[in-house]
C-alpha cells in the first residue's frame, strides 16, 4: 500500500495583497496598548497610593480589586465589557472602547502592585531631603516620591506595554480589527493558514523586539542612581 502523501505549496503573494490589513491592525494594536497603559497607570497610581495609605477601607477595596482581577482570565473581562454592560443599561461603548476599558482595568491591577513596589524602593534618603528643604508632603509626592518611583519602576513598565501589546490579540473575539483579526480575514477569505500565520507571528515579533530595545534604553538613561 502506498502511503498518502499531502504537498503544501506556499503562496505568499495571497498574504501580500492583504498585507495592508495587517499593517492597520498593528497600527491600532499599538495604539490599543497605548492608551490602555496610560489608563491603567491612572488607575495603578491611585490604587498604589490608596494600598499604602492609613485608611483600612482604601486598602481592602484595592486589594480585593487586585486580587479579584488578577485571577480572572482577560478575555472573560472583555466579553463582560461588551456583552455585560450593555444589558445593564451600560451601551453607549463599542467593541474598541470596550476592549480598551477592560484592558485598562486588567493592567490596573497589575499596576498598582507595580507601583506600590516602586513606592516601597524609594530611597529613605530622598524623601528626607524634600522634608528637609521644606517641601510639603503633598509637594513631596510630586517632586520627589513620583519622578523616582517611575524611574524605579520602568523596566516592569517596559514589559507591561509588551504584555499589553499582546493581549490585544484577544480584540478579535469582540471584531476590533487589530492585527490578529486582520490575519482571520485573510485565512476565512483565502485559506492560506500557513503563510498569513507565519507573516503575523514575525510582526508581533520584530514589533516586540523593537518595542523592548526602545524602551531599554529610556530605562538606561533614567535609572536611578543608588
Amino acid at each position: 500500500m502506498t502511503a498518502l502523501q499531502v504537498r503544501y505549496y506556499f503562496h505568499w503573494d495571497v498574504v501580500w495583497r492583504h498585507i495592508h490589513r495587517l499593517y492597520g491592525g498593528l497600527f491600532l494594536g499599538l495604539e490599543l496598548a497605548v492608551v490602555a497603559l496610560f489608563i491603567g497607570s491612572l488607575i495603578g497610581l491611585g490604587g498604589a497610593f490608596a494600598r499604602t495609605s492609613r485608611s483600612r477601607v482604601l486598602r481592602a477595596v484595592f486589594a480585593a480589586y487586585v486580587e479579584f482581577i488578577r485571577n480572572v482570565p482577560l478575555l472573560l473581562l472583555i466579553y463582560f465589557a461588551y456583552f455585560g454592560l450593555p444589558k445593564v443599561g451600560i451601551s453607549f461603548l463599542n467593541n474598541v472602547s470596550s476592549f480598551v476599558m477592560a484592558l485598562a482595568i486588567y493592567s490596573g491591577a497589575f499596576l498598582t502592585e507595580v507601583f506600590r513596589a516602586g513606592i516601597g524602593s524609594i530611597p529613605t534618603g530622598y524623601i528626607e531631603a524634600g522634608k528637609a528643604i521644606g517641601l510639603t508632603r503633598l509637594q513631596n509626592v510630586r517632586h520627589v516620591v513620583l519622578p523616582v518611583m517611575f524611574r524605579i519602576v520602568l523596566p516592569s513598565l517596559s514589559n507591561t506595554f509588551i504584555s499589553l501589546f499582546k493581549d490585544t490579540a484577544l480584540a478579535s473575539a469582540i471584531a476590533v480589527p487589530e492585527l490578529t483579526y486582520g490575519a482571520v480575514w485573510i485565512n476565512v477569505n483565502t485559506f492560506r493558514v500557513v503563510e498569513t500565520w507565519t507573516v503575523v507571528a514575525a510582526m508581533y515579533l520584530v514589533t516586540g523586539y523593537a518595542i523592548a530595545l526602545g524602551l531599554r534604553r529610556v530605562e538606561r538613561r533614567y535609572a536611578v542612581i543608588r
